[in-house]
Formats: C-alpha cells, sequence, structure tokens
C-alpha cells in the first residue's frame, strides 16, 4: 500500500529559494515540507559542507534551516503532479508516495547551458559546474591543468575554485567581447560586496590568463581529452590541459512547472508581485523565474515563503530589495550574451543529442523539434531533451511542445503505483 501525506506547504528544491521560502513559511506556523533529489540541502550552489561556511550568508541560511520545524524529505524525485487535486507523485529510493498540500513552491533551479563542438563527447570534457561538482565530492585535481571556458563570472569562481585545490588554470576563455565585461563590471562597482568578491577571484588568479572574445572551437585527443582549440579572432592555438570545463551559462528548470500547468514567458515561469504562478496555489521562486544568482534566490524564496504562508505584508517590504537583485541579473544577461559564431561550432559528424547519439548533419535539414524527434529520436533518451532541447532552440530557433510525465526517469514500480492511483479516484 503506497504511503500518503499532506504538507500545508510542500517545497520542491532545497537550494537557496527553497530553503529560504521553507523558513519563512514554517516560522509563520505552517506546516512544510521540502523535497529535494539531492543527499542533502543546498543545491547545486552550496553542494558540501564546506561551502556552508562561506559566502552568501550561507552558514546562516543552514543554521535556520536546522533549527525550523520544516520537515525535509531528501532523494525525492517528482515524477508527477496533479495540480487540480493539489497531490505530488513523489519516488525515493525506498518508497513511492503522494503527498498533499495547500500551497506548492516550486524552487527548481537551473542547469547548466551546453553547446556542442568537435571533440565534446571526449572524456574529461564537462561542464564547469559538473567539475566543480566532482572536485567538492572528491575528484582529485592536485597538479592536473585545467581550461576553463564559456562566458560569465561563474567561470572565474569555478577557476578559483580549481586553483585552491592545487589545479593549474593556464586560461579562462570567456566569449563576451572585453568592453561588454568591462561595462559589466562599472555597473558592479556600485555593489561593494560583489565588487570586493570579484576583485578577490581575480587576485586568486593572476598567475591564468583571462582572454575576452575567445572560445573553445574543439577539442583533440586519443581516448581522451589530450589538449583544447581555442581561437581569439584570427588567432587559434591548442592548450594542452587534462580537464576542459566549458559553461555558457544556466537555464532554468521548467519542467515541473510546465507540468503543473504554470504559464511561461521567454523561457522563465511568469509570476506575480507574490512569486505566484498562473496557477492559484502554486508559487515558484529562483532560477526558474529567471537567472540571476544567490541573492536574487534567496530574496525570492523570502517572499514566496512569505506570501504562500498568507503574509503578503511582510512580503510586500522585501520587494525594493528584490528590485536590486533582479536590475543586477538583467545587466549581467546582457553583459554576457551569446555571440552568433558559437552557432558555427558544431560540424556535421558532431553529436547533438548524447543520449540517442544523434548527429548535427541530420538534424540541419529538419525544420522542427517535432520532426527531429520523429525521425531521429532526438531528445526521447534519459535526459529527455534536457540538454540536446536548449542547444536546439540556441542553434535553430526550436522550442520544445511539451512535458510529459515522468518527469524524471522512475521504477516501473512506481510507475504503476501511480497508474493505479489514478485508476482508484476514477472508480
Amino acid at each position: 500500500m503506497k504511503r500518503r501525506q499532506f504538507a500545508s506547504v510542500v517545497v520542491v528544491g532545497a537550494g537557496p529559494a527553497g530553503l529560504a521560502a521553507a523558513i519563512r513559511a514554517s516560522e509563520s506556523g505552517r506546516q512544510v515540507t521540502v523535497l529535494d533529489d539531492n543527499p542533502s540541502a543546498g543545491g547545486q550552489i552550496w553542494r558540501g559542507e564546506k561551502d556552508r561556511r562561506s559566502g552568501n550568508d550561507a552558514s546562516a541560511w543552514f543554521q535556520k534551516f536546522r533549527t525550523c520545524p520544516a520537515e525535509m524529505i531528501t532523494g525525492a524525485r517528482l515524477i508527477h503532479g496533479d495540480p487540480e487535486r493539489r497531490i505530488l507523485s513523489v519516488e525515493t529510493r525506498q518508497e513511492f508516495f503522494e503527498i498533499g498540500y495547500d500551497k506548492l513552491i516550486l524552487a527548481t533551479g537551473a542547469r547548466e547551458f551546453f553547446l556542442p563542438f568537435p571533440g565534446w563527447t571526449l572524456p574529461n570534457v564537462m561542464g564547469v559546474g559538473g567539475l566543480q561538482a566532482l572536485v567538492k565530492s572528491g575528484l582529485p585535481v592536485d597538479g592536473k591543468r585545467i581550461v576553463v571556458a564559456g562566458t560569465g563570472p561563474l567561470l572565474l569562481a569555478a577557476a578559483a575554485y580549481f586553483r585552491k585545490h592545487g589545479a593549474i588554470v593556464p586560461v579562462i576563455a570567456e566569449q563576451a567581447e572585453w568592453r561588454s565585461v568591462a561595462g559589466f563590471g562599472i555597473r558592479l562597482s556600485k555593489n561593494l560586496g560583489k565588487l570586493f568578491q570579484a576583485r578577490s577571484l581575480r587576485l586568486a588568479l593572476r598567475s591564468s590568463r583571462y582572454t575576452f572574445s575567445t572560445w573553445v572551437e574543439a577539442a583533440h585527443g586519443k581516448d581522451r581529452l589530450e589538449n583544447a582549440q581555442v581561437r581569439t579572432g584570427a588567432k587559434v592555438w591548442r592548450e594542452p590541459c587534462d580537464y576542459l570545463a566549458v559553461g555558457y551559462g544556466l537555464k532554468p528548470n521548467i519542467e515541473l512547472p510546465v507540468l503543473m500547468g504554470c504559464r511561461t514567458q521567454s523561457g522563465v515561469v511568469a509570476v506575480d508581485e507574490f512569486q505566484q504562478t498562473s496557477q492559484e496555489h502554486i508559487y515558484c521562486a529562483g532560477e526558474c523565474t529567471g537567472i540571476g544568482g544567490v541573492d536574487k534566490s534567496l530574496i525570492e524564496g523570502e517572499i514566496t515563503g512569505l506570501a504562500a504562508a498568507g503574509l503578503k505584508d511582510s512580503a510586500r517590504r522585501l520587494f525594493a530589495k528584490r528590485r536590486k537583485t533582479r536590475q543586477f541579473a538583467n545587466v549581467l544577461d546582457r553583459a554576457f550574451a551569446l555571440r552568433p559564431e558559437l552557432r558555427q561550432l558544431p560540424l556535421d559528424g558532431t553529436i547533438v543529442c548524447r543520449c540517442e547519439d544523434v548527429r548535427w548533419g541530420r538534424l540541419r535539414p529538419m525544420n522542427s523539434w517535432r520532426s527531429a524527434k520523429l525521425e531521429s529520436r532526438c531528445g526521447m533518451g534519459p535526459c529527455q531533451g534536457r540538454v540536446c532541447g536548449q542547444i536546439l532552440e540556441f542553434l535553430l530557433g526550436w522550442h520544445p511542445e511539451s512535458v510529459r510525465p515522468p518527469v524524471f526517469p522512475a521504477r516501473l514500480e512506481s510507475l504503476t503505483q501511480d497508474s493505479e492511483m489514478k485508476e482508484s479516484l476514477r472508480t
């Protein structure tokens, strides 16, 4: 018999936005349950115990969360949801269960955005955040040469982290132009905290080349990565390296909100001033409403938790602070916009859909996401288009047409129980 439970407020995602929402909602006396598919709270940005003691007041937020009465269920993956009945279907390693709610807060975060280039499937070529997560989990990089490439200030943060763990970072290749990054730096000077953080990162990386209008156009190696082919204008060179970490920013995880019927706009979940979605009882906070960093996620989480608890006056007092974080996010987005040359990176033989081994030459003549799925199975593998879908949106302007359950791969036993639940409701 499947287990059923209920919470006044259910929070999906235990990153900064989810933690802040859970804390504020539980402080109001609401019964709160937090679901996260990781083994511990913190999300991708605050992964691991060491990170909890540094930066963005992480330790203070974890202390608040530990002392609040919210229930935390880790290793919990949502596979389906019914917004009309306000029920979520959840799978853990041990069981399948359903949880009902009065209010649902979705803080589903974001994932790295990848662009394909020849050799990007070689061993030791990976996302910036992916490699950083591996190092946080214990991967030794002492003495290893790591080329960091892509766009955005996260490149510097990741490179500094690698250096701190003994890696050699010969070059940080930023695809944005110097004047765009300089303009961002000028805007950053108005925020002393962020300016100090940026200067500290650059000081830690003083022995690394930080180049602009530069990108990796190929990776080379026989059985594993040996060097990265880097371009700056007309200049091309091969940089020997043990790891190549490439990241072109982040993309919001909106699959669950879309499945729950929440309206989206320009690739993010549309919310009102209280972070409420088009679904009356569902709220969203953090990167799924727009990429903006930890500060934006925290303040949106607080507003969401207060609003879900019915404390709208308290939530309204935080609007001005949220406005500043959103202004910073807009500046960030403009400064690190992707250059059109990146659309020319894949060759006909370059794999685009890694799950189904579909190459660029096969996809290029097609005219829609639907035809690509029907004719090549692109986007029908385990990641369900989370990687190749974003790639093809950038390369060809295609947009995924729908989201269907299960949101993530699930055990057959869980799917069977979920089907039995629906059938029992019909009868």
